[in-house]
């Protein structure tokens, strides 16, 4: 699937598939936070405890934005 198709896909999603857009946000929202926290010069223990926590999130929003991006491929093939 070319880059075109794909973003194209992604946009169809953001407004048909409640599911994705929550993904979408969540993973936009995490990488917010860990932006916040990587800004900081000398992290506490506990930042850097919920920076792994953050990123752990972060990594499984994304698979499964990804995971529902290769399902509707599927179906597209089909």
């Amino acid at each position: 699937m070319d880059r075109n198709a794909q973003e194209e896909l992604k946009a169809h999603l953001m407004q048909a598939d409640e599911e994705f857009r929550r993904l979408v946000n969540e993973h936009s929202d995490l990488a917010h936070k860990l932006d916040g926290l990587a800004d900081k010069p000398h992290p506490t223990e506990q930042e850097q405890l919920e920076e792994v926590r953050l990123k752990k999130l972060k990594l499984h929003a994304k698979d499964q934005i990804e995971a529902i991006l290769s399902r509707y491929r599927a179906q597209q093939v089909a």
